[in-house]
């Protein structure tokens, strides 16, 4: 987006999730908000379609702009999580989402045990050795952790299971404790470093009860 575009999309997302204008409230016209964010108001209105794209409002003729109910937001995109953490509400969408990932992640990894291929076994082994690799690299150890999560689902050959390990990676929240045990090292690393590799090993021997049941204490172990 250009830097107008993102003045004005930034600054009424973030007005919306921190609660200045409530779901069913009418947004002001766009020339209070082009005055407002010194904007022009055809950036308002590129602006406004953005919002509109991610689930934040409604643009109706003759009527103007009004805001969604949040069951519309697309809270798994990049931008609306960071106005949910900038609105001090991140623990609350990191929550929902811990609890998404206990119930799907499980099961993606029991797939992956009947459907995991030589090249994805490869790539688990690889993040891995990453993650140990890493142990005072915050950033590195973060991607290897999203990387295993992300070719956990996408060996369950699950269309939906893939996208949301995307999802997962892509907001770098795949391990919520990395920045703890990165600072700590390799002692604190350890025990999580052998709930991934227990992992590994179910997903292998194909074994998929295994695996779900090891999925979950890797999940403990990241937000613990």
């Amino acid at each position: 987006m250009r830097g107008v575009q993102i003045r004005i999309t930034d600054g009424v997302g973030r007005q919306i999730i921190g609660g200045r204008y409530e779901p069913g409230d009418l947004l002001p016209k766009e020339a209070e908000l082009a005055s407002e964010f010194e904007v022009s108001r055809t950036s308002v209105r590129e602006g406004m379609r953005v919002l509109a794209a991610k689930g934040l409002v409604e643009i109706r003729q003759k009527i103007g702009t009004t805001v969604r109910q949040p069951e519309h937001w697309s809270v798994f995109d990049s931008d609306v999580l960071r106005w949910h953490h900038e609105a001090g509400r991140g623990d609350e969408i990191e929550r929902s989402l811990a609890e998404v990932r206990c119930v799907l992640e499980p099961a993606a990894a029991r797939l992956a045990a009947d459907y995991a291929t030589p090249d994805d076994l490869r790539r688990l082994q690889t993040a891995i050795e990453q993650m140990a690799s890493s142990p005072a690299d915050a950033a590195a150890h973060d991607r290897a952790v999203g990387d295993f999560h992300e070719t956990v689902c996408r060996a369950s050959r699950n269309v939906l299971m893939r996208h949301f390990g995307s999802v997962v990676s892509e907001l770098g929240v795949a391990s919520r404790g990395s920045l703890h045990a990165a600072s700590a090292g390799r002692k604190v690393l350890s025990p999580r470093l052998a709930a991934y590799r227990d992992l590994l090993q179910a997903i292998t021997d194909r074994n998929g009860p295994a695996a779900g049941a090891a999925m979950l204490v890797v999940l403990e172990a990241e937000y613990s």
